[in-house]
């Protein structure tokens, strides 16, 4: 793959560089909401969003319907199977959705409104799962609503995404878009934390400090409740102190466009991204692949401390919220490296601390070895995936944050296969659980070489567009 060598900075988009009558000039409405106030307020959205994605869909309520709810499922397709297909069809219609949704907030100057509505959305799918009952009749009930939960919540992130260039300004991005991350990492930590001791632990037919009953898997349910309303109050202060976009009139057709012709002008506006600047689709693709490995870190962590370093089952909850922590510690501090080296010298270096760190856990073997190795790897999670954000944010053109990190969750979904199909590849070949985490350094590796080809953004450029 070759840099954009002959490509132009995004400010010289044509499709960017214009504005309607009646709209607002690109340039004037980013970096409009930058005091210390706004910023929490934003990166409290991630802090709360840790509910779906660690206690729903992760650690608590998925392993519920897996193993309680589906145990008794008649027939020979297990509840396992129906949770991860309903998963993939999820990531289908994200891929489908997420660009022309990004395209469509930005255009209408809605992206505050479609977070509102899509974060509130995916609330009530959470909520609703209180009356997902322990019997196998309920299992459907949980699927559909963890589905839709999914699709609405990869989308509400993409207009909470874009708005990092609203609350930062081009000295601090790097800084902001690593608190926000940092800040989900932790917020899970409390929440799993929280459910864990008040809900969970214990024996018997009570569970957790509320002394709760199992009956009808009630203190799950509870847990249930207890997220949507951790991400509800989480929510509410990024939509009471951070403004409105208004509409940029920089994407010409796509705020009256319908479903099809949305897509019009999204295959315009790549053409047109094609010649002008193709290093944020060089970028793109990039980004898709080493976050592919970075998922597949966390992924298969797990199975692999119990199944090859020894870790026992109780000790892996201690892990993994230490991972978390490092994860989040190395968020908030690439953050400052970010904004003075710029992103891609923090994800270089990320990945390739990664690598090294898996090759050594390779051959080592024992929990001690896992512990320092592991976590290792997981200080380096959190940096990537930020810079990686602030990353495209650099990129995107004024006005158009939403399309691209729209393309941005189209992408990723797009090769989510890569590392868990190498994974389970490299088991096979080699006949060792061990032999898996060549195939995550493969798709690392392959990433780290696809993102060198790609020109960092254009600091200069960046602030003049600002």
């Amino acid at each position: 793959m070759n840099a954009d060598a002959d490509g132009h900075s995004a400010g010289s988009t044509p499709a960017t560089s214009g504005h309607s009558a009646g709209s607002t000039p690109a340039a004037a409405v980013v970096g409009v909401a930058t005091t210390r106030k706004q910023v929490f307020a934003w990166a409290m959205w991630d802090w709360g969003s840790a509910a779906f994605n660690a206690v729903i869909l992760t650690f608590v309520f998925s392993v519920y319907l897996t193993d309680a709810v589906g145990d008794d499922l008649p027939g020979s397709i297990s509840a396992t199977s129906y949770f991860s297909w309903a998963i993939g069809l999820a990531g289908v219609v994200i891929a489908v959705l997420a660009p022309i949704s990004g395209q469509r907030f930005d255009a209408r100057g809605r992206r505050k409104r479609s977070l509102a509505l899509l974060t509130g959305l995916t609330i009530a799918t959470m909520a609703g799962l209180y009356f997902v009952k322990d019997d196998y009749r309920y299992l459907w009930l949980g699927l559909v609503l963890l589905t839709a939960g999914s699709i609405l919540f990869e989308l509400a992130s993409i207009p909470c995404n874009a708005m990092l260039r609203q609350v930062s300004t081009p000295t601090n991005i790097g800084r902001v878009s690593g608190f926000g991350w940092s800040m989900g990492y932790f917020g899970g930590i409390v929440l799993l934390l929280l459910c864990y001791v008040g809900f969970i632990a214990g024996d018997g037919d009570t569970r957790g400090l509320l002394g709760l009953t199992t009956d009808d898997g009630l203190n799950i349910r509870l847990v249930a409740l207890l997220a949507a309303v951790w991400f509800a109050v989480s929510a509410i202060p990024v939509l009471l102190s951070v403004p409105e976009l208004p509409a940029t009139g920089v994407d010409s057709g796509a705020a009256k466009a319908g479903l099809v012709e949305s897509y019009r002008v999204l295959f315009r506006d790549l053409r047109q991204l094609w010649v002008t600047d193709r290093r944020s689709v060089w970028f793109l693709g990039a980004s898709a692949l080493f976050r592919d490995g970075l998922n597949g870190v966390f992924t298969f962590g797990a199975i692999l401390a119990v199944s090859v370093y020894g870790i026992s089952a109780a000790d892996v909850l201690l892990f993994g919220i230490a991972a978390n922590v490092v994860a989040g510690v190395g968020a908030v501090t690439a953050g400052r490296i970010d904004d003075r080296v710029g992103p891609k010298a923090v994800i270089v270096f990320s990945l390739a601390s990664m690598i090294a760190a898996g090759i050594v856990l390779l051959f080592v073997s024992g929990p001690t070895l896992f512990w320092v190795f592991g976590l290792i790897l997981c200080l380096f999670v959190g940096p990537a995936q930020s810079s990686s954000r602030s990353y495209l944010a650099r990129l995107a053109p004024p006005g158009r944050e939403g399309q691209f990190f729209g393309l941005y969750a189209t992408t990723g979904r797009a090769v989510s296969f890569l590392a868990p199909t190498l994974f389970g590849l490299f088991v096979w070949m080699f006949d060792a659980d061990r032999a898996g985490i060549g195939g995550l350094l493969v798709v690392l590796s392959i990433g780290l070489a696809a993102l060198l080809a790609v020109r960092p953004p254009d600091k200069a450029a960046t602030e003049k567009a600002r």
